[in-house]
């Protein structure tokens, strides 16, 4: 993949200078190779992604916790479908649930129909997860995923009936996931980025890892750092942070670089 640094905020005063990183994927890349770098994607033709700080479950590591189960008994009764795209009707119904879900999840029209309809149209949807309200036959939830073979499923965007919270459907909808892509041996299962608290929910699986910055980490105390630190107004970047490598690398900056992902190959 090729790496791109795009300038983003300056702050002269502290030597600090942002920069957006994008990845590219080269021949014979697939998504999967760039998502393991640490990038989700920025575009949903799959031709540009971003580096972030985001959360993956191993699921050769998932098991289902007490939590877990917990959740899975509150839908009992609900029936889950993994769909092709190209098997899923998006009728106009279909269509205007999805608008409704996201106008209140989200804000009046920040996914608007134009918006809405690209994202069934792109190669970032290859399938989709239907639930179905056993009891009444009647769809309650729908999740968008982008599924490559064995490689990795991510868990996209989830639409849901607000009117079920009492079964925690939102949750109930992610759990249903990781426990499906784990029976059918599939390696990770990518659940978006996490940048305050109340990401936090995305953690509740063994085999959890989080992205922070040069490698994969299960360490959660880690990322709580990390969230703790965001809250703060900080005149150093985070490898600069004393307390960020002695509590989590000894100190130790070239055992904090040498579990870095990335080189630069040598002209």
């Amino acid at each position: 993949m090729k790496l791109i640094f795009s300038e983003q905020t300056v702050d002269y005063a502290h030597y600090q200078f942002g920069y957006a990183i994008w990845a590219v994927p080269e021949a014979g890349e697939t998504p999967a190779d760039i998502f393991r770098a640490g990038f989700l994607p920025s575009s949903r033709q799959l031709d540009r992604f971003y580096l972030c700080r985001q959360i993956r479950v191993k699921l050769d590591q998932f098991e289902l916790s007490s939590e877990n189960r917990r959740i899975l008994r509150k839908g009992e009764g609900i029936h889950v479908e993994l769909v092709p795209r190209d098997k899923f009707d998006y009728t106009p119904a279909r269509r205007e649930f999805f608008k409704n879900y996201a106008d209140a999840k989200f804000g009046q029209d920040v996914m608007s129909f134009e918006r809405l309809d690209s994202l069934f149209s792109t190669p970032i949807i290859s399938h989709l997860l239907v639930f179905t309200d056993a009891k009444t036959g009647g769809e309650i939830g729908v999740a968008t995923l982008y599924v490559e073979g064995d490689a990795l499923v991510y868990y996209y965007y989830a639409f849901y009936d607000l009117n079920h919270a009492q079964r925690s459907l939102g949750m109930f909808m992610m759990t249903s996931a990781a426990e499906l892509f784990a029976s059918r041996g599939v390696r990770h299962l990518f659940l978006g980025t996490c940048y305050t608290d109340r990401a936090l929910y995305k953690t509740q699986f063994a085999g959890v890892e989080f992205f922070n910055g040069f490698r994969w980490s299960a360490n959660l105390e880690e990322l709580k750092f990390m969230l703790q630190r965001d809250q703060q107004k900080s005149d150093q970047h985070l490898l600069e942070t004393e307390a960020y490598r002695s509590l989590f690398y000894e100190g130790d900056l070239d055992k904090l670089t040498g579990t870095s992902v990335f080189r630069m190959p040598a002209e």
